[in-house]
């Protein structure tokens, strides 16, 4: 289906069945679609991104998966608070990047559009880079400040995992690139490449461990993955922030994305939305399953973490350590990408 097609098809759903939703303000496109052309075929390993930006706070941060009429959406619900003034939006690296060109579905107030307008204007200064970057920054060190010995290894283990995984974020900001989530290596090591920066790629992958990790590794994790992420979308009933990314919809992206990064010589690349899965999915099997079932896949589990030097929770504190001592060459890999950048203007 091309993108054209598919963003028709979301704005019929917001349009049919979103516009009813109470406190309503507004919708818009985000995510790595919005940088895709019309006439580009939408990825079956790709969702297309929603935010609903509504008037009160209920649902505010919440996500969902599902599909309308064979297009995979994803909802982000945000509070109008959120997305107030250019001000808070351009410093946001997470949400600067959707109103950075015309994506908006429904508007009924103009707050939206008066609001994209001022984004666009502002997005490649060079002080709001900086502050995007920053806001990053600070997001890990307030990650890892945070990681905790006494919760389950998966909840450990993603305490340590995505806090690592905004470095690439920290390189991607600065390069006025989409802050991707499943794919934040492979962006971040096309970025390097670009601004002849590839030999810093290395250490991100060393601060995730897969830096000598062969393909044959990762093709027999990911064996492992999709077995424990059928029994956990079987398993499933305790309500998760992240529930429809362990569902069959999801299965597409959650699995034969990884596999789609592997046939294409991006193994290492893989590991990180890899290992964020199948965390998930032992939360999951933890929550929701007999014992037997979590005693049979944590072996699979245990041993991708080996495989990524991790064996106990002083593992992962040390290589918080190490994130933090290695922030300030990430930042200034960062600096020299946006004072090279043509398009970033004081």
């Amino acid at each position: 289906m091309f993108v054209k097609e598919a963003r028709e098809i979301a704005r019929q759903w917001v349009t049919q069945e979103a516009s009813s939703l109470p406190q309503l303000h507004g919708a818009y496109f985000a995510g790595s679609a919005t940088r895709l052309p019309d006439r580009a075929i939408l990825p079956a390993t790709s969702d297309l991104d929603i935010n609903l930006v509504l008037s009160g706070p209920s649902t505010a941060g919440k996500r969902g998966k599902f599909m309308y009429k064979d297009v995979l959406l994803e909802l982000t619900y945000l509070s109008v608070d959120q997305v107030r003034s250019p001000e808070m939006v351009l410093g946001d690296y997470h949400l600067a990047g959707g109103f950075r060109t015309p994506n908006i579905i429904l508007d009924p107030t103009g707050q939206l559009a008066e609001l994209q307008a001022a984004v666009a204007s502002g997005f490649a200064q060079r002080r709001w880079v900086l502050k995007r970057c920053e806001q990053a920054r600070d997001k890990i060190l307030a990650g890892l400040a945070a990681l905790d010995a006494a919760a389950p290894l998966h909840d450990q283990v993603i305490g340590w995992l995505f806090p690592t995984g905004v470095t690439t974020h920290i390189l991607l900001a600065s390069g006025l690139k989409n802050p991707t989530v499943r794919n934040r290596y492979y962006a971040a090591q096309q970025l390097l490449n670009e601004y002849r920066h590839l030999d810093h790629y290395e250490t991100l992958l060393t601060l995730l461990g897969c830096a000598t990790m062969t393909r044959q590794q990762v093709e027999d994790h990911l064996a492992a993955l999709t077995l424990v992420f059928d029994a956990a979308t079987a398993a499933l009933s305790t309500p998760v922030d992240f529930a429809s990314d362990i569902s069959l919809i999801a299965r597409p992206i959650a699995i034969e994305g990884s596999r789609h990064l592997i046939a294409h010589g991006y193994h290492r690349e893989a590991v990180f939305w890899m290992l964020v899965t199948y965390s998930r999915c032992r939360k999951v099997l933890y929550n929701d399953a007999p014992p037997a079932t979590m005693a049979r896949f944590d072996h699979g589990y245990r041993q991708l973490l080996v495989d990524l030097g991790i064996t106990s929770f002083t593992d992962l504190q040390q290589r918080g350590e190490q994130v933090k001592r290695l922030l300030p060459d990430i930042w200034e890999v960062a600096e020299a990408i946006i004072a090279t950048n043509p398009e970033i203007k004081e």
